[in-house]
């Protein structure tokens, strides 16, 4: 069985964590969530992110999401992806050192990466993206070109596979980010 890590935290986007996990879990791979300073039986708070006509998304309250597994007892090698959440977590969970280090590790190996939506700033952070190509919440694009990231304009539901990167701009994308995961991970989904 394959396993997958999933990074998530408060304020994740809750269509981002939840589908991705139990998709993931339907096409038979195991899904081990977690978040810095948090344990397995910790919850985190989700919010729901939006497309109304505005100017950007709204945000409204998710789900509280119970993570599986515990962040300071991760052991990377026991995994074979990584799948990296949006919604507002990003921009603070990219300032912890040791997400930083487990995308090197995901990325240096060519081991299968997903990030979706908000997603992309941990990849931006982790200084991973020069000469992909990768797509993204459109506000996440100048964060993308200055970490030599190719930006690539896509609609909500679609998808973009580099290598072993795939990435979405929003939970629009779920089924093709997964499909793009699961292809990249060698499992045929059910």
């Amino acid at each position: 069985m394959k396993r997958v890590l999933m990074l998530a935290g408060d304020y994740t986007e809750d269509y981002e964590v939840m589908v991705p996990y139990q998709a993931l879990q339907v096409a038979g791979v195991g899904v081990d969530v977690v978040c810095p300073d948090k344990a397995a039986g910790d919850a985190i708070r989700t919010a729901i992110h939006d497309f109304e006509g505005d100017q950007t998304y709204s945000e409204k309250p998710g789900h509280n999401f119970v993570l599986n597994a515990s962040f300071q007892y991760l052991r990377l090698e026991q995994y074979d992806g990584l799948f990296l959440t949006g919604g507002r977590a990003p921009e603070y969970l990219r300032l912890n050192p040791r997400v930083l280090d487990m995308v090197h590790y995901f990325m240096d190996l060519k081991k299968p990466v997903a990030a979706i939506c908000h997603g992309v700033q941990i990849l931006t952070a982790a200084r991973v993206l020069k000469g992909k190509q990768v797509t993204a919440y459109p506000a996440v694009r100048p964060e993308v070109l200055a970490a030599g990231g190719i930006f690539m304009e896509k609609e909500p539901y679609e998808a973009v596979i580099c290598d072993n990167l795939v990435t979405s701009p929003a939970w629009p994308g779920n089924v093709e980010i997964l499909r793009g995961f699961l292809k990249l991970l060698g499992v045929t989904a059910l």
